[in-house]
């Protein structure tokens, strides 16, 4: 990923196709910053607890977390906190309507990209989210890696074998199901679950058609790559 730090096209790119978490309480300073963020990134998923938060990152991939202070359930510092033993470099930025020292102190110890204080500047939070995303290019979040020393570049959809440094073509639902597998790393699709993901008319697609599919992506990444759960379905293993 370094060749991207000095490459703006490349920058803007990858800024566009971030996934954000956006956690604020009030509904509408939670609308008209999620429309801001709009303007910014191309999905926003956002929610008014953490614990609608933790629902969200276990069935999406998120890239930056934003959020605010002052929940009503839980503090998001608390929150923050116990997010950071599974993930580390989670790219997080808080918001605030306070500059107490308390809080500021409590937030250095968490690696946040950014504190801003509301009401939100688009342009400050603009460059918080400029840090954020070379933050996660500094950390290479964009390249998935498989057992068979292969790598997949989630921004540019290729698969780049690590030995001969050449490009493994894939077919477009070759690269539909394993972003489908990507995104849902964390736990096991179920067959009519991928169906529907992948196909529109779904109840055509027979459970062969759909693990023939599977065994042609299983050959380039890897057998062991996606494992079979009898009776449950598909799992996707990441390096």
């Amino acid at each position: 990923m370094e060749s991207y730090k000095n490459n703006k096209n490349s920058f803007k790119i990858i800024k566009e196709h971030l996934n954000i978490l956006y956690i604020e309480d009030e509904k509408n300073i939670r609308e008209k910053l999620k429309e801001a963020l709009g303007l910014i990134v191309s999905n926003v998923y956002d929610c008014e607890d953490t614990l609608q938060a933790k629902e969200i990152l276990e069935k999406y991939r998120i890239d930056i977390i934003i959020s605010d202070i002052n929940l009503k359930k839980e503090n998001a510092l608390t929150f923050i906190k116990n997010l950071r033993e599974n993930y580390l470099n989670m790219p997080i930025i808080l918001l605030s309507a306070y500059t107490e020292k308390n809080y500021l102190l409590e937030a250095t110890k968490l690696k946040l990209v950014d504190y801003l204080v509301k009401p939100i500047d688009f342009k400050i939070l603009n460059n918080a989210i400029d840090k954020a995303t070379q933050e996660l290019i500094d950390y290479g979040n964009y390249i998935v890696d498989f057992e068979n020393n292969t790598s997949y570049n989630i921004l540019h959809k290729k698969l780049l074998s690590k030995e001969t440094n050449t490009e493994i073509l894939l077919t477009a639902k070759e690269i539909e199901l394993l972003e489908c597998f990507i995104s849902n790393s964390n736990r096991v699709l179920s067959h009519e679950e991928i169906k529907n993901k992948l196909w529109v008319d779904s109840y055509e697609i027979t459970d062969s058609a759909l693990k023939n599919l599977i065994n042609k992506l299983r050959k380039k990444i890897g057998k062991e790559s996606i494992k079979n759960i009898s009776g449950v379905g598909f799992k996707i293993e990441l390096s």
